[in-house]
């Protein structure tokens, strides 16, 4: 058994229409289709739902839940705002740019972008306060990666024991965190 890809990402909204309008204007995605319905099919609970779907490439599906009945969506309060966050991959540093121009055009805050030695990235949040990253992988980058994935198990396990940042990759890290 082996898992083929991720079939759809769901999170919740405020307006599904609004959530909508603003993936399709912001990073381009195609609304691909929606279900509402007045019970949920897997529970049988009686709660309407709008469920939207749209596109984010590849076969990658990032879906979105209103629900009216509901309290106002909230967050973890013992999470970070920058832990939880889904990230998009586009093509190079172009195209990373062009897409911070368009979302500060637009009235977005953006953070970055940040010098990850392997990656470089861009971060926003949606109209829902899901935050959201943009990028792209270094192409000079790949010695370097397979370098990080050798002491990947040596790393956890150290991890597992101490709870404290082992410093096998921290040459990933010797540039301090910076914009590009």
């Amino acid at each position: 058994m082996k898992i083929q890809q991720i079939h759809h990402v769901a999170y919740r909204c405020k307006d599904a229409k609004e959530t909508v309008e603003w993936y399709k204007k912001m990073l381009n995605m195609d609304y691909t289709l929606a279900f509402a319905e007045d019970r949920v099919p897997s529970t049988h609970e009686e709660d309407p739902y709008m469920h939207i779907f749209l596109d984010a490439g590849n076969g990658n599906v990032l879906a979105f839940f209103e629900l009216p009945t509901k309290p106002e969506m909230g967050r973890d309060e013992n999470t970070p705002a920058w832990v939880q966050h889904i990230a998009f991959k586009v093509a190079d540093r172009d195209e990373l740019m062009a897409y911070k121009k368009h979302l500060e055009e637009n009235g977005v805050e953006v953070l970055g972008p940040t010098d990850h030695t392997l990656f470089h990235s861009i971060y926003f949040f949606d109209p829902n306060g899901h935050r959201i990253e943009l990028a792209y992988d270094d192409p000079e980058a790949a010695p370097l990666a397979a370098k990080a994935a050798e002491v990947k198990e040596a790393m956890l396990e150290e991890w597992s024991q101490t709870k404290r940042a082992p410093k096998h990759a921290a040459w990933l890290h010797q540039k301090e965190l910076s914009q590009d």
